[in-house]
This record gives C-alpha cells, structure tokens and sequence, in this order.
C-alpha cells in the first residue's frame, strides 16, 4: 500500500458539500442494538447497516469504512475513546469514507464474511474491533484489519495514518483493488461448498483422531487446551466426556479422558476465570493458569460451561461440580434474566473505563467489610495472604492485578485453610459464605459495568438448553421454570408466520434470523421437554426444523447461515466449524437426529446425514474443530437409545429420577402425561397401559414395553 498522504483538499471539499446535501450525520440514535448505542454521540458521522448507507457510499463514490464491534469488547471501547471521540480523526472520517458501525451480535452475517475475508487477506486470525475498508459499490474489502491506535505504537500507524493511506490507495490502484476483490471472490468460493458423498463411507475415525489431537494439545499441569490466551473450549470437554461414557462399559474405558476433563473444570473454577463471588465464567485468562481473564460475561460461554459442570456432575457426583453450575445458573437467573423471561447477552469487561475494576479488591476493603475471623480465612482462601510462620501473622502476597489490586481466585483449600486457623469444618464453611455474601452485596454497590440487554435467540437457545440440562442433572425444577419463560417470551415477540427474528430490544424484534437462532432453539426445546412435557414445544420444535429445511439447506448438504430470501451479500457462508458457539451445522444436524428417531420422521435423518456428509472432508483433515459436527456423527453411526415414559401425572415422579439419573448423552427422555392427545409420528404408537409404562429403542430397534421404574433403570444401566 503507498505511503499515507491526505486527501487534496479540493476533492475533500467537493465530497463534503455533496455529504451535507444529502444530511450527512451521526444516525445511530434509533438503533437499538446498545453497541451502536454507545458510539451515538461520536462526531463521527456513523450510520448502520442499511441499504441507504450503501446507496449514498455508492453516490458519493466513497469507500466504506465498516467498524464492527460488540458492547462488551474492551479494545472497542480503547479505539473508540482513542479514535472516534477525537475531533481531528472523526473529521478525517467523514471527509474521507461512509462510516458504518455493525454489531457483530445483531448482524452475525456480516461479520462472518468479513472476518474470513481479514484472515484470507491478511493469514492471521482476525477479532474485535475489525475494521474493515470496502468499495461503495460491490462492498469488496480494499484493507482489512483490527484494532489501530490514534498514534504510532506496538509496532503499528496511527489510525490517521491509515485512513488517508486507504484514500490513497483506493483513489489511484482501482485495478489492483478488483483483483484483489475478484481472487477473494473465488476464496470463498472454496469455502463451505462441501457436497454430500452417497458413497463416502461415514466412521468413527474422525472421533478417534479428535481424542488424539486434543491429547497432545492438552496442558497437563493446569488443564485446557495450548497456551495462553487459554479458553475454556467447553465443545472439547463435551466430546471428551462422551468419549469416556461411550467407552465406559468396555474393557478399554477412556480414563485419560475423562481425566482432562475433571482436570480442566478443576482449574477453572478454582481460578480467577469463575467469579468466586457471584458464580458465572469470564470470557478467557489471559494467562495459562487461569488466573487473569478478560472480565467480559458472555451469555454463550456461560451457557456451554453451565452444561459441561452439570454433565460432570452426572457422571461423577463431584461436589464443586455441582457447586459451580448451581451458581453459575443462579448467576444468570439474577443478573442476565429480563423480567419477561429473555436473557441478556452481555456484561462488559469494563467499569468507569477500567477494565476489571467492578471485579477487584484490596486487603484494606475485605478488613473493613469482614469481621476477623472472616477476613483472615477469606483474605487466604482467595489469594490475598499466604500461611505465615508458627504463630505468625499470615504474610501478604503481591498483587496479581496490574500490581495494586487482587483478583479472587481458590489460592488455599478451604477446608485447609480453616483448620489452619483453628476452626473445625462446619465453622469454616460459615465463615467463608459468610465472608462470600458481605463481599457480594459491596461489590453490588460498585459502579457497574455496562449490560447489554438485547435479547438474541441463537444465545437464549444456548442457556435455555443449559437450563434444561442442569434442571435435570441437578434436580432443580426453576431453573426449568426459567428456560420455559424465556420460550414462551421468544414464541410470543419473536415468531411470527412460521419464521424467527433475530434480536430484540426496547420492544422490537429486528432483523430475519439466521441458521444459528433456528437450529440453537429447535435443539434447546428437545431439552427442555426432556424435563417436562409441553406439546406446545415439541410443535414449536418441528416448525422450525421445517423452516430450517425450506430456508437454508443447500441441496447439496449442509445449511447456509442465511436464509434463501436474506439480504444479497458478497458471499454466503455455510459454516461447519465450531467457533465461540458451536457449529450451527452441528447443532441443526443432533437436533434432527433426535426429532428423525422421535418422532420415526425419515426426512429428518436424511437432513442429518446430507449435512455430515458435506462436512465430512473437513472433519477428516480438523476434526477437533468439529467437536459439534462429531457428535451427529457418532448418532448417525450408532443411533441414540430414546426412551418414551407414558404415566399419569401422580406416577411420573419415581419414572423421572430414573429417566434423569447419571450421564447419557446419547440418550433421548421423555416423560409424557398418559392423557396427552394427538401425538404425533412414533409417540402415537407409545401408548399408555393403564399404569406407567416406558418404551425403550435404540435407534430402530425396541424393546419389550417396560413397567416398573426399577426395571427402566436396570434396562438403562445395562443389568
């Protein structure tokens, strides 16, 4: 790219009288999405997405500067505060560019094409802010990139720098920009394209080889996966631990695998990723021992890792398992749960403009809320103090924020630690709840950080599903409660003539859903009606998995994440791999696998297979990125065991500590009222006789009807 130069003043001044013809200014004050919400007062002349954002670049024969960011990002706000607040570079950017913010969250469609294009331009992985140059008329990157800061540092241009390079380039290299433009065309028409092999033959290999990879990729001494920064990647866990069960009653069980899992959970709840206070996961550490995180709360991380401590609970019955979803769920029900039911996306990471400040403490803070004895045991138990000698005074540790601040981590057992200063067990465990409570109710009285309050169906499919799994694994009906008041809230603002929006905020749904928020949703009501029975849902269910199939399957295999009557862009993804949620594909195809042997619908197996089959070749080469894509694998190769309970409601209590006990995840229940009418497909034929009875199939294959609860437990545990 040349060397930056500014823009002649003539041609500036000539774009700046046709921008003020047609009212050139800030618009994002009706926006809801409370990411654009933020950047409203900016001088920067922001517009949203829109087809007449797009139509005055291509007018003006402007250049699109697209910024896309989310609430929750802390280098969004940096750059914002930086860059887009400055006079002297807002002015730039209007002179030079339609600008036009997007958040990642609203608009997922967007920002997948234009990360993709980042990491194909650039061969680095793109993120947040992403800032991205377009040309006005077939939107075409001409200059991708991140985070720029307002002067020269860490290596980089000052943003300015940047911005009259771009004009630059894009005023004199028009031939080289529609090259570049038209080998990014044919990248991408290399990606996603898989077709469905009828002859490929489908095997466990790719399991096996996932289990391998994730093996040597494993940190042994304090769990998870490579180095930092260290994510929680709760889809390997979850692979992991159904690894383990589905070996568990042969000669070879895998106990190294479940032993990376309890391992990980073990690390990350003791650490400083999981709030010690108010229960509930940050968004990553920023180092390899867990102890640092990125102080954002994301509704998505919470709900996968809500799910995997509840699964490890069910198959080990550890108590700080346990322990951590029953908070982490409490958590979300308290503080991410709108009054009408939906769920809320974001915490950010920010409080007064500093990251982490709403999460941090001092010695001085836990001696003026505690008493003594409260405050020397949880001054220990979270890392502040260390033992100190035979009758000494515990001796104080360094800071291990920024040098001046501690953030809470499990540095001493605390059943340890008590004892060490003098209490016996019982005494201690009040001491530290008590301690835990105080600390909560002051932090609660800190300047908050920001929450972002829009309400997305692909994340609110995400916690009810975790919801509904911890309602069962841990034998708490509100949290039941809770995922079936954020359906029916999504059932009555977000669904309408047989199609989803996407987001909703301030009393309005916007914009057409995508693959995520159908598949997520559908997956989520097979859930929860594994709890309890709503006809209601399963209806729910069916519609939109047929909606998935007339609106985003392609015919050869695999969903697109648009639908066939969504907005034209510059490409359209069909995504097989996991990322910070799992692979819609993934989720679209266990959610028909489960509905297909339900409900005995082929058209839904078929679906399932098509997709797995397009994404076959990509989970041979990666599988450990397709932990999603995996798990349908290994249903269509060894069809999931469904068990159908139909009892009247006195009797359906002791039928569902059976059907609720211990960790199947290839296991389908459903407790039905014997008086349910009209069932369809296959649950019309599981009738009721009189007394409870359970149907038990696996895949195609059924059993003898079942009548006692002892006997269903006996079949289901292999006796």
């Amino acid at each position: 790219m040349p060397r930056p130069r500014r823009a002649a003043r003539s041609d500036v001044a000539t774009r700046n009288r046709r921008a003020d013809s047609v009212g050139m200014r800030n618009r994002l004050a009706d926006e809801t999405s409370p990411y654009l919400l933020q950047h409203a007062d900016n001088p920067v002349h922001w517009q949203a997405w829109s087809p007449e954002a797009l139509e005055l670049a291509k007018a003006e024969n402007k250049p699109i500067l697209l910024s896309v960011g989310y609430s929750a990002c802390h280098w969004c706000h940096v750059m914002a505060h930086e860059s887009f607040e400055d006079a002297d570079t807002a002015r730039l950017m209007n002179e030079l560019f339609v600008n036009i913010k997007v958040d990642r969250e609203e608009r997922p469609d967007i920002d997948k094409i234009y990360q993709t294009a980042h990491q194909l331009y650039t061969g680095r992985a793109g993120g947040w802010p992403l800032t991205v140059f377009l040309t006005p008329d077939s939107h075409l990157p001409i200059f991708t990139g991140t985070y720029f800061p307002k002067d020269r540092r860490y290596g980089m241009p000052s943003f300015r720098e940047v911005l009259a390079a771009i004009d630059s380039y894009y005023r004199t290299q028009a031939d080289e920009i529609r090259r570049r433009g038209a080998g990014l065309i044919d990248a991408f028409a290399e990606l996603d394209t898989g077709g469905a092999d009828d002859f490929a033959e489908l095997s466990a290999a790719p399991v096996r080889l996932a289990r391998e990879r994730l093996a040597a990729s494993y940190d042994r001494d304090h769990g998870g996966f490579g180095d930092a920064p260290k994510f929680p990647h709760a889809t390997f866990l979850e692979l992991l631990l159904a690894r383990w069960q589905r070996t568990a009653a042969s000669a070879e069980t895998d106990e190294p695998a479940l032993a990376m899992v309890t391992h990980t959970l073990e690390c990350m709840a003791q650490g400083g990723l999981y709030d010690q206070l108010g229960g509930g996961f940050y968004r990553y550490s920023v180092d390899r021992h867990w102890s640092i995180p990125h102080f954002e709360k994301m509704l998505y991380d919470n709900a996968a890792l809500l799910s995997i401590y509840a699964d490890a609970f069910a198959a080990t019955r550890a108590e700080l398992f346990g322990r951590v979803a029953a908070e982490t769920a409490a958590w979300v029900l308290r503080d991410m749960q709108d009054p009408r039911g939906a769920f809320y996306s974001t915490l950010d990471a920010d409080s007064e403009h500093e990251e982490g400040k709403f999460y941090v403490w001092t010695p001085e803070e836990f001696d003026a809320l505690l008493t003594a004895d409260e405050s020397r045991l949880a001054k220990r138990v979270f890392g502040l103090t260390r033992a100190g000698a035979a009758g000494a005074a515990d001796a104080p540790r360094e800071p291990n924020f920024e040098g001046t601040h501690w953030h809470l981590q499990i540095a001493e057992p605390p059943a340890a630690a008590a004892a060490a200063l003098g209490h016996d067990a019982a005494r201690g465990r009040a001491l530290l709840e008590s301690a835990r409570r105080k600390l909560l109710a002051a932090r609660g009285g800190r300047v908050w950080p920001g929450r972002d309050e829009k309400a997305l169906v692909s994340w609110n499919g995400l916690m009810i599903a975790a919801l509904a799994r911890a309602a069962r694994r841990l034998d708490r009906p509100e949290l039941a409660d809770a995922a079936t008041r954020a359906v029916d809230f999504i059932r009555a603002e977000l669904w309408s003539g047989g199609r989803l929006a996407a987001t909703y905020k301030d009393g309005r749904a916007r914009f057409a859903a995508y693959l995520d928020d159908y598949a997520f949703l559908a997956n989520a009501l097979l859930e929860l009606l594994q709890y309890r029975w709503r006809a209601a849902d399963l209806d729910f269910a069916r519609e939109l998995a047929d909606a998935l199939l007339a609106h985003f399957e392609d015919a050869r295999g695999g969903f697109f994440f648009t639908a066939d009557d969504h907005e034209r862009l510059i490409h359209k993804p069909k995504p097989f791999a996991d990322e910070a949620v799992p692979a819609g594909n993934g989720v679209a195809a266990g959610a028909l696998v489960a509905l297909g042997h339900l409900l005995g619908e082929q058209r839904y197996l078929d679906a399932a297979e098509r997709t797995v089959r397009a994404a076959y070749h990509g989970l041979q080469r990666y599988p450990e990125g397709h932990a999603t894509l995996l798990h349908a694998l290994e249903q269509l190769l060894r069809p999931p065991q469904v068990v159908v309970v139909r009892a009247a409601p006195a009797e359906t209590a002791a039928w569902r500590r059976v059907l609720h006990a211990g960790y199947r995840p290839f296991t389908l229940s459903f407790a039905i009222p014997a008086d349910a009418p009209h069932l369809p497909g296959l649950l019309a034929e599981r009738a009721p006789r009189g007394a409870g009875v359970a149907y038990v199939c696996d895949g195609m294959t059924c059993r003898a009807p079942i009548d006692t609860p002892a006997a269903l437990e006996a079949a289901l545990s292999g006796k």
